[in-house]
């Protein structure tokens, strides 16, 4: 089995900065993901910080400095309603807040290290307008007017798709994320009326665009969406730590096409005992063996995990494989 750690904001304790100062910088997110790479040797290499800030900043919301070493956040909501967000411009991936110093990260990455699965995060459009407008507008108007915000989701995904044009231009590859669509923030219903479709043909799109099926990581219950998840028709799935893994394995162990990481509780990562983070690490082992295609996960590093953690994790799989 593969260890898949998912460096964001640790990479920035790597360099011992603050994720702050290295998500602004061009030259600090090289070196926080070249040093993150260079002792960790994970893969993919998801190039970013605060990944879910990216494309609502980019729109015009703004990205406000935390105290210490917090994660940086937009806490003060852009827009209100769904009629806000289609009357937004297009993104331009050339020009737009940060999405081309990400970009440009990434090419440097993949040129020092030819061997790393370099990879952009994008965020999905359920993710964004939830930023944009924040979580209780949106939620409210996807219960009192659907087609709207379905429509505002549409308007979304086809900036989405824009930037993935971009990415794939520039040679890199993509990694989808859409944690704010998973229950338990929109049911399962909701999902599979009014989300599934919009997400179904955007994957699509990008699909067609990147030559391959994508990559999706959506945390949170999944489970009670795996069903609507597979339509998608990705190659790639996250088993969360805040679902039943269980009951996730078992109902996605014959599709053997499909990758599946399934993650630690990184709090256990964090704050555990060796024999806590060992346990951990045996219970996910023991979920999948005899299964293909899977791979040992963290969830996002926490910024103050420690690093002999993960070396330690890494070496106790690699003894057990």
């Amino acid at each position: 089995m593969q260890f898949s750690p998912s460096v964001y904001e640790h990479a920035a304790q790597i360099i011992k900065k603050s994720p702050w100062v290295v998500s602004r910088d061009s030259d600090l997110l090289y070196k926080a993901h070249a040093a993150a790479y260079t002792r960790y040797r994970h893969s993919p290499v998801s190039v970013g910080i605060d990944i879910y800030n990216l494309e609502a900043e980019a729109y015009g919301a703004v990205v406000e400095e935390p105290s210490g070493n917090n994660i940086p956040t937009i806490s003060k909501p852009l827009l209100s309603t769904a009629e806000e967000i289609m009357a937004l411009k297009p993104l331009d991936p050339g020009s737009d807040g940060r999405l081309s110093m990400v970009i440009l990260t990434g090419e440097k990455l993949s040129r020092t290290f030819p061997d790393a699965d370099v990879r952009i995060p994008v965020s999905g459009p359920v993710s964004i307008a939830g930023t944009l407008m924040g979580v209780e507008d949106f939620l409210m108007g996807l219960a009192l007017d659907p087609e709207k915000v379905q429509q505002a989701l549409i308007h979304l995904a086809a900036g989405q798709v824009a930037f993935c044009r971009e990415i794939h231009r520039k040679g890199l590859d993509i990694t989808f994320f859409e944690s704010a669509a998973a229950p338990p923030l929109i049911s399962p219903n909701q999902f599979r009326e009014m989300i599934l479709p919009v997400l179904k043909s955007m994957m699509e799109e990008i699909a067609e665009i990147v030559g391959h099926s994508l990559a999706f990581v959506i945390g949170g219950d999944t489970t009670p969406i795996l069903d609507s998840l597979l339509q998608t028709e990705t190659n790639y799935l996250i088993c969360p730590s805040e679902t039943d893994q269980e009951a996730f394995m078992k109902k996605i162990w014959d599709r053997n096409d499909i990758t599946v990481r399934v993650n630690m509780d990184p709090r256990i990562l964090v704050f555990g005992t060796w024999n806590e983070i060992k346990a951990e690490v045996d219970r996910i082992l023991s979920i999948t063996r005899g299964r293909e295609n899977v791979c040992l996960g963290t969830g996002v590093l926490p910024y103050e995990t420690p690093p002999e953690n993960v070396d330690k994790v890494r070496e106790y799989v690699a003894d057990r494989n």
